[in-house]
């Protein structure tokens, strides 16, 4: 059995390149792999595409890559945030690309890239700026726009428990886009907070089976609002 735990943080990142596309998974503050990314700054990475719901709070997280030069493209739903004030400065600095895609359109994006897909038809953002340089088509006399898969060459994504097989359950919320996420990338690292023995997972409640994962590193738990521990 191909061994998947990475024993540092170091070793958790070391396939991450320079110009990667990486999907990141969270929602708002919600199950960010904060010592993933932690990881990157750490090795000074540059010209990062990240997709993201958002654009990053306060000085963590997705908002200290952005701080600290690692990211030169931003995919996103929800770019301006209360308290996304880093992304903020770089953008109306001209420092950092954006292109908003709607959240559904983000999901559906990823979604079909991991299930070997060529695209999907929807109505959202037909007739709006979202749509220009997109394939418009009419079917039963309703216009849709074509998506194509968004497919990337990593995926960071945190979970709650893992086996050394690499199969992943969840904590409630924290489940976000992680499962897609993970089916849509090249090369899945998992920052996880307890890794527990083949078997003591039950196979019904497995979100992401471990075929999808290629890395993980155990945190131990951690409370977002309080630090890591």
């Amino acid at each position: 059995m191909k061994k998947k735990r990475a024993e540092t943080l170091e070793d958790a990142v070391a396939n991450v390149e320079d110009g990667a596309t990486v999907l990141l998974g969270g929602f708002g503050g919600t199950s960010v792999p904060e010592f993933l990314i932690d990881g990157v700054c750490d090795r000074g990475l540059r010209e990062l595409t990240i997709v993201s719901n958002n654009a990053g709070n306060g000085r963590t997280g997705l908002a200290r890559m952005i701080e600290e030069g690692c990211v030169a493209k931003l995919i996103c739903t929800f770019p301006w945030a209360k308290d996304s004030f880093v992304f903020k400065e770089l953008y109306d600095a001209g420092k950092i690309e954006l292109e908003i895609v709607p959240q559904g359109t983000l999901a559906e994006r990823m979604r079909t890239a991991g299930a070997g897909l060529g695209g999907f038809l929807t109505q959202t953002a037909v007739g709006t700026d979202l749509a220009e340089g997109k394939q418009a088509l009419t079917i039963d006399g309703k216009d849709y726009i074509l998506e194509l898969p968004l497919r990337a060459d990593m995926a960071l994504i945190k979970a709650y428990k893992v086996d050394p097989r690499g199969n992943l359950v969840y904590r409630k919320s924290a489940r976000n886009f992680s499962p897609i996420m993970a089916m849509a990338a090249d090369h899945t690292i998992v920052e996880v907070a307890e890794e527990v023995a083949i078997g003591d997972l039950d196979p019904e409640v497995i979100i992401t089976p471990g075929v999808f994962v290629d890395r993980y590193f155990i945190t131990g738990p951690y409370d977002l609002g309080r630090g890591k521990r």
